[in-house]
């Protein structure tokens, strides 16, 4: 899965791994291991990152490069 999106997102925003590992609740190591493309990241975690840094699941996983996120669902306000 290519998932280099995550570095470059993280690095525009001047954020180190541990800093986001601690926002996903996994050790740095573990992070990187995602950020490599090593360990597939959980869905649940690629939710808290585009949560995060206001965009969606798609444009992380390079299927879109529209930046911006999707309105919110009805059925899913939070």
């Amino acid at each position: 899965m290519n998932i280099n999106r995550l570095k470059e997102i993280r690095e525009d925003k001047d954020l180190s791994q541990s800093e986001i590992a601690k926002l996903l609740k996994v050790t740095q190591p573990q992070y990187s291991r995602y950020e490599l493309g090593v360990n597939i990241i959980p869905l649940e975690k690629l939710e808290i990152l585009a949560n995060y840094y206001d965009t969606s699941i798609d444009y992380i996983l390079y299927r879109t490069d529209e930046r911006k996120p999707y309105p919110k669902s009805i059925m899913n306000k939070k």
